[in-house]
């Protein structure tokens, strides 16, 4: 053993050699007690070498149970016989946390400790960075696995190099191969590639591809620099199939609509809307460009009859072979279209000379006289054309479509199957208008008006459950005249009112005597005008009739067009409303071709709706007739309303009504409109409700 001499220098040196380590350096006994710290101990973590001189090492852990923690860890290593070498959380003075690598070895058999600290903080936090980067990389990758987007990274030698998972599903996992022999099944780059375009310009390039399946991507292609300093070409790939479906059945129903807005679905003609537009831009080139223009006015002659006799079908069939015969004669930039029911325009640009327009004008004569075969019969048909010049007879759309209108009747008049230009003695009035209006003046005086009545029949039980009573003109030259044909005008006149009353008074006389008679017990549904309901003394009127006849309140229904009342819904609820205490049924005639409000609607004393046959007529096979007949008898059912369904012609149309709720219908089907004593006999025979 050495001399205490000896002994005192070892430690002064061993002290030295400590001292000036950079490392934290300290010796501790049995109870964990600082014995000896040297100055890298001080300096790391904060203190003097006198203020931590037989402290107990707790000071430098974060927390009592890290201290039991490394206290074990040091037994069961020194038990072994080992050293103790791990990383570990360290609190310096200040409370602050660094991480140190500590190194521990037993010096001395009595248990003296020899421990040695290197600060490895800036390791571990750069170590923890690298750590939360991976992780989060992962999630990124993740994430982007999960896009339902494409995600395709090419070299510039066309190899791939990385798929995520979306784009795997829809090529299959094609890493490391060449894109365009595996992914386009081409033998050689592309335009889809791009690959050259976006590598040298460094630009986002976006465009669209098909596949040869129909598939549909949007593509956005741009470069990425590699950690190399090469360039990658990556695509961002969008799968719009659907999109582009969905874009096409918009644009297809966009042109449907458009279509529907501008021609005419039985004929394929220009509608009005349309004819009237090309007219106004026509009339403005003509203008410019001191040109003349022709406008034609054709009227079918007797095609009521055709429709009378052997129904809308044939009568459709006709017109659509009349469209396509006076096409044929036009020139390609002459416009034709359908106004409606069998009336046509024709717009001729250009023209020379009035004979010219008169030379086209015997063509379309001579393409409709020709003999039409429809459903194996024989039919012949005619048309009278009226013509009015640009600017000879005027430069407004509106006078030029009148005095067409006016010279179609002068044809008319002459015998049909003519043409006729205007000239300065057809007046600016039309010349229907004005006999048809003196005529009915003369015709209400001598009572030349007849009302025929249609029955309505339960589906169900096959029984009358109803008449509507419709006037018609028995016209001393023109014979019985439809309503379609002086409705208008004497709504348009005033003379309306008083014949509705002549009706009115009529139906009362008639009904009263069917009920005396045991005839007929129900009601009859009239027509009401809404200029009926604005006259004050309409419910004295009304009245006085009733009672004059012996007719009951109970025996009549009055139907008012939905589109009339609601020009001033107030106070027509309130008239209406007048009836119905009264104890006058109410019905709503033509529902769905007007614009009334729910809100109002709802208000309205109606007992019952009416479908008009516009939505009847092309049933079941229109889809969207079919739709709105179906809303309309839902709608009517929750109001608690009773429908009727107009224009009844064939047994699919019963058929698909009967079907849907719809119980009750007139039409052709059972019964056309008949005269008192025809319908008399019809009730006699028929199965009275």
């Amino acid at each position: 053993m050495k001399n205490p001499h000896e002994f005192q220098l070892s430690v002064d040196i061993l002290k030295q050699l400590m001292d000036s380590s950079p490392a934290a350096m300290f010796i501790v006994d049995k109870k964990r007690n600082m014995l000896f710290a040297n100055q890298g101990y001080a300096d790391m973590f904060g203190y003097t070498k006198e203020e931590i001189l037989f402290v107990n090492s707790r000071i430098f852990h974060i927390s009592d149970e890290y201290y039991e923690r490394f206290g074990k860890i040091t037994f069961d290593a020194f038990k072994e016989g080992k050293s103790v070498d791990i990383d570990y959380p360290a609190k310096k003075r200040d409370g602050s946390v660094i991480w140190v690598h500590v190194v521990g070895n037993v010096v001395q058999e009595d248990g003296l400790i020899l421990w040695t600290m290197f600060d490895i903080t800036e390791r571990v936090e750069a170590q923890k960075r690298l750590e939360e980067m991976n992780y989060n990389f992962e999630q990124y990758l993740k994430a982007i696995d999960e896009l339902d987007i494409g995600i395709f990274v090419v070299n510039d030698d066309y190899k791939i190099r990385y798929m995520n998972h979306t784009m795997q599903e829809w090529f299959g996992d094609q890493t490391g191969k060449t894109c365009y022999s595996s992914v386009v099944k081409l033998n050689k780059p592309c335009d889809y590639c791009k690959i050259r375009e976006v590598l040298h310009s460094h630009k986002k390039v976006t465009y669209e591809s098909r596949r040869p399946d129909g598939r549909a991507f949007n593509i956005v292609a741009t470069s990425i620099k590699n950690s190399d300093g090469s360039y990658s070409k990556m695509e961002v790939i969008r799968n719009v199939t659907h999109e582009k479906e969905v874009e096409k059945q918009l644009q297809e129903q966009q042109e449907k609509l458009l279509y529907q807005a501008y021609y005419d679905p039985l004929t394929g003609l220009a509608n009005r809307v349309l004819f009237y537009d090309r007219l106004e831009h026509s009339l403005e080139k003509a203008e410019r460009e001191c040109h003349k223009l022709a406008l034609l006015f054709i009227d079918l002659d007797r095609f009521k009859e055709i429709n009378d006799s052997l129904g809308h079908d044939v009568g459709d069939i006709v017109l659509k072979i009349a469209a396509q015969r006076l096409g044929s004669v036009l020139r390609e930039e002459d416009t034709l279209a359908r106004l409606g029911g069998d009336e046509f325009t024709i717009l001729l640009e250009n023209i020379k000379s009035p004979q010219a327009v008169s030379s086209v004008a015997q063509k379309l004569l001579d393409a409709l006289t020709e003999v039409m075969v429809v459903n194996g019969k024989e039919l012949y048909i005619s048309c009278s054309i009226g013509i009015s010049i640009y600017p000879d007879n005027s430069c407004k759309t509106q006078d030029l479509l009148k005095y067409a209108d006016s010279a179609m009747y002068k044809a008319k008049a002459e015998g049909r199957n003519g043409f006729q230009f205007y000239s300065s003695d057809m007046t600016e009035l039309a010349f229907e208008r004005v006999v048809m209006e003196t005529s009915m003046h003369t015709a209400l005086n001598n009572e030349d008006f007849v009302v025929y009545f249609q029955p309505q029949i339960n589906l169900k039980t096959s029984q009358i459950v109803g008449i509507e009573a419709l006037v018609r003109w028995q016209h001393e030259t023109l014979g019985l005249i439809a309503p379609s044909k002086f409705i208008s005008l004497a709504e348009s006149t005033g003379l309306i009112v008083e014949l509705d009353r002549f009706v009115m008074r009529s139906v009362m006389k008639i009904l009263s005597q069917w009920h005396r008679d045991g005839i007929y017990d129900g009601k009859i549904s009239l027509n009401l005008s809404v200029k009926q309901l604005q006259e004050q003394d309409f419910i004295a009127f009304l009245q006085a009739s009733m009672q004059e006849y012996g007719c009951k309140a109970q025996w009549l229904e009055f139907e008012v067009i939905e589109s009339q009342i609601m020009h001033n819904p107030t106070e027509s609820i309130k008239i209406l409303t007048q009836l119905h205490e009264l104890g006058i049924s109410l019905a709503l005639d033509d529902f769905g071709t007007g614009y009334s409000s729910l809100a109002y609607l709802k208000k309205l004393p109606v007992n019952r709706v009416k479908i008009d046959q516009s939505f009847i007529y092309e049933l079941p096979k229109n889809f969207e007739d079919a739709s709105i007949v179906q809303a309309v008898i839902a709608l009517s059912k929750s109001l608690k309303l009773d429908i009727v369904a107009e224009g009844v012609e064939r047994e699919d149309q019963k058929n698909f009504l009967l079907e849907n709720g719809c119980d009750i219908v007139q039409g052709y089907y059972y019964a056309q409109a008949l005269p008192k004593q025809e319908m008399e006999i019809f009730l006699k025979d028929a199965i009275i409700s």
